[in-house]
């Protein structure tokens, strides 16, 4: 029997979606499983170019229907900019290989600056290129400052006509190579500042666009490309000035929200095939799974990824309520991104322990899931750039909620508007909260996450009289394990919100917060150690170590959920 709260393509049925929706994502899995198992395998190996899958999604017009807003699809229904849907398919092409992911992921950052912008060709153009079945990029970091927006060497010449000529490189741009548009950010050799930015739309294919190479050994095209004098006329200019610098940053907001999912999709193909390998290979005259060790291993790993599951979920309907006066999405977005992301690494190494050598096996779908898996905390700002996000919603999350309407459950097939006018990227420091205990009232009932809020009230505590001081604010080691903290409190917020409405049986919940509480613990261990931790500072993070409250007939149960998994799901060869 299929566990209702995994992704199994034998059983998948998306009833919750408008028909073509539906459709669409039905014949993205069964593309993908008439493929095979043994193709994928193969084409990953071998770092083929996803030609074949792109042609499916220009007949199907997949990423046309997904990616284009309602405000440039001239009347088409079915087109818009839909999360939720959006989240369902970045699920999908994670649970059979990332590559396919990240064609699909650096389109939508290609596309982010284009729907931001006032400029009706470069939008027309844009929604053409979808049809056509076109890939686009996102040409922002560059091999000397990264992703440092502030230090850019692509530089706008006035040609004299009222136009420009760009020279300078990028380096990391996925889609490099095929890209029918490739938003590219530059300054103006002729304004000072800010007021100098430029993003413009560039094509792959022009004689002064010059592709250097594939900057990994991938079928992910992440590549290093150069402008030589390279024309940009008024059709191509997409932002100028601040509004740039403010299409950059929001850009990332909305496209570092689908690493989570990816991720999630990726952990739950592995988890099929490591609970299967380890219930059917027998050790001693005893399956694995009989070991005490490995049912703890799976099961923890099977918890963590219903949590990964339950606060993406949650979070997409923060997205799709988001607007001028409600921008609480800028907390749960960085932390889809780096907290999700590394709960699946974590997931992954709990399952490899248990399969051991099985999991580098070249006809495993595992090999390919413990590699990705590690490159999606890494991308769109690594875990620190995040953490140290979060942190300045710190104060305000957990001391001064205010009063919001209920956001309810978002799957109607609305266009998210508002991602596309987000406004200038600052002031998040102002940004204000629903109260988080409610959600950890409405389960108090529940002995771990009653054992957990004793922990999230300490770090209450901890922000009110032992905070860093000045001095030790400038210690972004210390600051980081305080964000760990803090990042749990939210990430079981929003998990406890999702159980509320979707009715998550409670033995699920008790285990997962078990695991939760070790988190903290072992968190709040690493403040006491960390060097410039006050005396104040280490009673309170003793203090705040707790033991989860075990039940062992619990945990049977959930651990007969994660056995039912062995057998569940195996793609065909």
């Amino acid at each position: 029997m299929a566990d209702p709260l995994l992704f199994n393509p034998r059983t998948y049925d998306p009833a919750h979606f408008d028909p073509e929706t539906r459709r669409l994502l039905r014949a993205t899995v069964d593309w993908f499983e008439e493929r095979g198992k043994r193709r994928l395998i193969e084409d990953y190996r071998s770092r083929a170019w996803l030609a074949d899958f792109l042609a499916f999604s220009a007949k199907e017009g997949l990423f046309a229907t997904f990616l284009t807003p309602a405000s440039a699809a001239d009347g088409q229904q079915d087109k818009r900019w839909d999360t939720a849907r959006i989240a369902a398919l970045n699920e999908i092409f994670g649970f059979y290989g990332l590559d396919y992911w990240y064609a699909w992921q650096v389109t939508i950052l290609g596309l982010g600056p284009v729907w931001q912008s006032d400029n009706a060709a470069a939008r027309r153009r844009a929604a053409e290129l979808l049809d056509q079945g076109e890939v686009f990029a996102f040409g922002l970091s560059e091999k000397a400052h990264g992703a440092d927006i502030y230090s850019t060497d692509m530089l706008l010449e006035p040609d004299g006509d009222g136009g420009f000529l760009a020279s300078g490189s990028k380096y990391y741009i996925g889609n490099g190579n095929a890209a029918g548009l490739v938003s590219v950010f530059g300054r103006r050799t002729d304004v000072e500042g800010p007021d100098g930015y430029v993003f413009f739309a560039a094509d792959s294919r022009h004689e002064a666009y010059h592709l250097v190479k594939n900057v990994v050994d991938s079928s992910k095209y992440v590549s290093e490309f150069r402008l030589e004098r390279y024309p940009v006329g008024p059709d191509d200019i997409l932002h100028t000035g601040r509004a740039a610098f403010d299409a950059a940053l929001n850009t990332v907001n909305v496209g570092k929200f689908n690493l989570c999912t990816a991720s999630i999709g990726i952990c739950e193909h592995a988890m099929y095939e490591a609970v299967t390998h380890a219930q059917n290979r027998i050790l001693y005259g005893r399956p694995v799974t009989a070991f005490p060790h490995v049912r703890r291993e799976l099961t923890d790993a099977y918890v963590r990824l219903v949590g990964m599951k339950l606060f993406s979920d949650r979070a997409v309907d923060y997205f799709r309520s988001a607007g001028p006066d409600d921008r609480r999405y800028l907390l749960f977005n960085p932390m889809t991104k780096m907290k999700v992301t590394t709960e699946g690494e974590k997931v992954i190494d709990l399952m490899w322990d248990v399969i051991a050598a099985k999991g580098f096996e070249k006809d495993t779908y595992f090999a390919q899931a413990a590699t990705e898996i590690r490159g999606l905390p890494k991308l769109e700002g690594t875990v620190h750039v995040n953490l140290a996000l979060i942190l300045k919603f710190m104060g305000n999350h957990l001391l001064a909620p205010t009063e919001y309407p209920p956001v309810e459950t978002r799957l109607d097939a609305a266009d998210d508007a508002f991602l596309f006018q987000q406004g200038p990227a600052r002031g998040l420091g102002a940004i204000r909260f629903h109260d988080w205990r409610a959600a950890y009232d409405a389960h108090a009932e529940v002995p771990n996450v009653a054992r957990f809020r004793e922990q999230a009230d300490a770090l209450c505590a901890f922000v009110t009289t032992a905070a860093p001081d000045e001095e030790q604010s400038r210690d972004l080691d210390l600051l980081l394990a305080v964000g760990q903290l803090f990042a749990l409190v939210v990430h079981g917020q929003l998990i406890l919100e999702q159980a509320r409405l979707t009715g998550l049986e409670q033995d699920v919940l008790d285990e997962l917060f078990a695991v939760l509480v070790r988190d903290f613990s072992a968190h709040a261990v690493e403040l006491h150690g960390k060097d410039s931790a006050t005396a104040e500072q280490q009673r309170w993070a003793l203090g705040a170590v707790r033991r989860p409250v075990v039940d062992d007939a619990r945990s049977q149960r959930v651990w007969a959920r994660v056995e039912a998994l062995a057998g569940a799901y195996e793609m065909a060869p």
